[in-house]
């Protein structure tokens, strides 16, 4: 190529310093995996469902899985097309413009940042639940050391690499899918338990529109792979296959969860506090609480890795694109890891969870808090980013009907269940918290229109080919 034709070029991409095009599809996937922790979500979530859809859980879980692969459809609409490490941050600006992508970017920082905080703390309690099934019951403070432990691990492996910390990703999801798989199996074949004597809690449409919502909590982190996308060997493949991929697997695991509790609490699953350890000790096999113990810990863990990759890359997009600190965009020169985001980011969600654990919260209270506002996050942002898709196709040219039907489908939909999840909310600290991050998001924003505007009105930084990927051969 003549030198000419290397005019329209960039010297180098806006992302330069990440470690391009190294991760194989395996890896990208486990990222989106891990990152929505099935394992953890297959032991908790169906009886929360229950409590609302009776009988009909698995429906409600049928429709989560329908909604999630919609949702993951407007995210191939962007995936396919550019790669970026922002997630749908990155993405939203591309349809709807600066103001909607920094409210998406708000609150994928809450969302991630607050389920790495949960999974930490997930890890931790889980830990302490298999200490004592051992004969061990810890103090409070061992939980609180324990979170602090991990989150430092995390950011010593986050900090190596990303190929580094996906191959562990993959090598331990892969261990709490298959302890799952192995225990719900089990339970299946297994004899029936007796419907307790509460009766069986019956199903009705309204019952199952309602699960959805609680459903809808075991697929989120689903499109963590999204933040991978300069860092994926052949991005506009291996990224949405990654997030359309998770959405089924995630479905076909809450399915199979669901199903198997539904038919072994004959019905009666609403308000079981530990059914599958319950369950477990109706058939005669209390060894399988210790394996249930092991999968969702690995799964918290697996969660914890793939999570904080996500967050401290949507700190690093927002940082190229000058709307945080711009130290945070900074790479490290070995490892081509955004390090000083970690170094902020990690500490940060250490800390809050080990200081509630500390304080003696209960650890299933600082869990269940912590899902409900980063499930928060994640809704607003699965909403902006399905508005944006057709409307980012108009303006390329490539609009047709179908991404227009399914915007049509999938956003009244997550329009009703964010309006579900702020009724179901009130009460407690909850909206507390979320009213504080609201509040200082419009703060942060109206700092950015009066100081910044250049900044904002250009976020949305994405991959782009270079002068040095020509001469590097980089350029696929």
């Amino acid at each position: 190529m003549r030198n000419g034709g290397l005019a329209g070029l960039r010297r180098r991409s806006p992302v330069h310093g990440l470690d391009r095009r190294g991760l194989r599809p395996l890896e990208v996937l486990a990222q989106s995996v891990s990152s929505a922790a099935p394992a953890a979500g297959m032991a908790t979530v169906p009886a929360i469902v229950a409590a609302t859809a009776g009988t009909a859980t698995v429906w409600s879980f049928v429709l989560a899985t329908a909604v999630a692969l919609l949702v993951g459809a407007c995210i191939a609409t962007f995936t396919r097309r550019m790669a970026a490490a922002g997630s749908l941050y990155s993405l939203t600006a591309k349809g709807l413009g600066p103001a909607a992508a920094f409210a998406c970017g708000a609150a994928l920082l809450a969302g991630y940042a607050v389920l790495v905080m949960a999974a930490l703390t997930g890890a931790a309690i889980y830990t302490d639940a298999l200490l004592g099934r051992l004969g061990w019951r810890a103090p409070p403070v061992v939980g609180a050391v324990a979170v602090v432990l991990l989150a430092a691990v995390a950011a010593g492996l986050v900090l190596r690499g990303v190929r580094l910390s996906a191959r562990i990703v993959l090598a331990v999801e892969a261990v709490s899918i298959a302890l799952m798989v192995v225990i719900f199996t089990v339970l299946l074949a297994g004899p029936q338990v007796p419907a307790p004597a509460a009766g069986t809690a019956g199903g009705s449409f309204a019952g199952v529109a309602a699960g959805v919502l609680p459903a809808l909590g075991a697929f989120i982190g689903f499109e963590a792979a999204t933040t991978l996308g300069v860092e994926a060997r052949r991005p506009f493949v291996s990224v949405p296959r990654a997030v359309l991929g998770t959405a089924g697997v995630v479905g076909l695991l809450s399915l199979l969860a669901a199903h198997t509790q539904v038919v072994g609490f004959a019905g009666a699953l609403g308000g079981q506090p530990e059914p599958v350890v319950s369950l477990a000790a109706a058939h005669g096999t209390p060894w399988l609480a210790v394996l249930l113990d092991l999968g969702i810990i690995t799964s918290f863990v697996a969660s914890t890795l793939a999570t904080t990759n996500a967050l401290v890359r949507v700190l690093f997009s927002m940082a190229r694109d000058g709307i945080v600190p711009r130290a945070l965009g900074a790479t490290h020169r070995r490892y081509r890891t955004p390090h000083v985001a970690i170094a902020v980011a990690l500490p940060v969600a250490g800390a809050v969870p080990a200081a509630l654990l500390a304080a003696g919260v209960p650890g299933l209270t600082v869990l269940r808090g912590m899902l409900t506002v980063a499930t928060a996050g994640y809704l607003v942002a699965y909403l902006l980013v399905s508005l944006a898709a057709p409307l980012f196709l108009r303006r390329i040219g490539e609009l047709t009907v179908a991404p227009v039907v399914v915007t049509a489908i999938v956003v009244p939909v997550l329009a009703g269940v964010c309006g579900a999840f702020v009724v179901s909310a009130l009460g407690g600290a909850v909206p507390v918290v979320l009213g504080a991050l609201v509040l200082a998001a419009v703060a942060w924003y109206a700092v950015l229109r009066a100081w910044r505007p250049r900044e904002l009105a250009g976020i949305g930084v994405y991959d782009e080919p270079s002068v040095a990927d020509v001469h590097l051969g980089r350029t696929s």
